[in-house]
């Protein structure tokens, strides 16, 4: 029995022991299986197709702009164009002498006046001669109207007229102009053939359209403005002259003036215009100037129906003075000055005797000289009716 008993005992001490080396003989061999299936050189059947995903569109955001040159906007130079600025234009300088123009173009609208005016006082008929009375037209500046003399005694005169005038020079242009002009003569008839006289008169143009052009030179080109606004004119003068009759048929004189010369013009800004950056204001003024003037004349008659007058005389001006006080952007407040000016001034007639009392005149006058009062003409016709 006991026998037996070890006998088992041994069987199974044996049986464990086999047991429990091939359980610890297992797990290494498992665990190299689990590393041959992916590394083993052993041979493999062909690979069979594997599955993979399919490629699946995924949204990634857009890059954020570059502070580089790229074909996105950036704030550096691209190949898009960017707006260029507008240059500022210069030109105040210029815009500021064009005011020195105005008063120069306002110098010769005087004067310009009182040529017209001295049409109405005679300055183209002899210094003695019977009452009469002319109508008249002229161009060059227009001019129509009508004038006259008549013996108040023997030795005194009246001379007046009457006109419509428009004319323009050198930037400017006056219209609707009315000129009124009266004077007395005193000759000293009792002193015989050779013998003095004495004026004193006035010309007066009390209402006109005005219109002046001011032009200046930009870097954007040039600028040109003509304004609008309303003048009036008014001249007093004193003439002494000495006059003799030559012969039945000739008559010369020579003569001194001295003549005040006033201008009001009212103010003015410039004309709305599509380009004027250096645009002015001008305030109302008054221009002013004195004038001498040293002249003669010659009245001769050709035959018994044709009679001629020549006439002129240098005219020297004095304290000028020009009202204009503008406000121009860029240049403030300019106050142009106006110098001295010397010119000379020629007139003449050729009338026709059509019948006893009934005289057509040709005429013309005009100025000779530099800017502002330059070279100017003024002729027209009459109707002369001697009574």
């Amino acid at each position: 029995m006991a026998v037996f008993n070890v006998r088992r005992f041994i069987v199974a001490s044996v049986l464990t022991a086999v047991f429990a080396f091939v359980a610890l003989d297992a797990r290494p061999a498992a665990a190299q299986g689990a590393t041959c299936e992916s590394g083993c050189g052993e041979p493999t059947p062909s690979p069979s197709p594997t599955y993979s995903p399919s490629p699946t569109t995924t949204y990634s955001p857009s890059p954020a702009p570059s502070p580089y040159p790229s074909s996105s906007p950036s704030p550096y130079p691209s190949s898009s164009p960017s707006p260029t600025p507008t240059p500022t234009p210069t030109g105040a300088d210029s815009s500021g002498g064009s005011i020195g123009d105005l008063a120069n173009q306002r110098f010769n609208q005087m004067i310009t006046n009182r040529v017209l005016g001295t049409v109405l006082l005679g300055v183209n008929e002899q210094v003695n001669c019977s009452n009469c009375v002319s109508a008249f037209g002229s161009a060059g500046s227009f001019s129509a109207g009508i004038h006259g003399r008549k013996e108040l005694t023997n030795n005194l005169s009246l001379l007046a007229g009457i006109a419509y005038t428009q004319y323009s020079e050198g930037g400017y242009n006056i219209t609707n102009a009315p000129i009124g002009a009266f004077a007395l003569r005193y000759d000293f008839t009792d002193w015989g053939s050779s013998r003095p006289f004495f004026d004193v008169g006035t010309i007066l143009t009390p209402w006109e359209k005005a219109r002046y052009t001011r032009s200046y030179n930009t870097s954007l080109g040039p600028v040109s403005v003509t304004s609008s606004t309303n003048a009036a004119n008014y001249a007093v003068y004193g003439r002494a002259g000495w006059m003799s009759r030559v012969s039945p048929r000739d008559e010369v004189a020579a003569s001194i003036e001295v003549w005040q010369l006033w201008q009001r013009v009212s103010g003015y800004t410039d004309s709305a215009v599509a380009f004027n950056p250096f645009d002015a204001s001008i305030a109302t003024g008054t221009d002013r100037t004195s004038l001498v003037k040293i002249g003669g004349q010659w009245t001769h008659l050709y035959g018994s129906n044709i009679e001629a007058n020549i006439n002129g005389g240098w005219v020297q001006s004095f304290a000028g003075h020009s009202g204009i006080v503008a406000t121009v952007t860029g240049d403030g407040v300019v106050v142009p000055t106006m110098g001295n000016q010397g010119w000379f001034e020629y007139g003449g007639r050729l009338g026709f005797r059509m019948q006893k009392g009934w005289i057509v005149d040709l005429f013309a006058n005009g100025t000779l000289g530099p800017q502002p009062v330059g070279n100017t003409i003024h002729g027209g016709v009459g109707l002369r009716i001697n009574y």
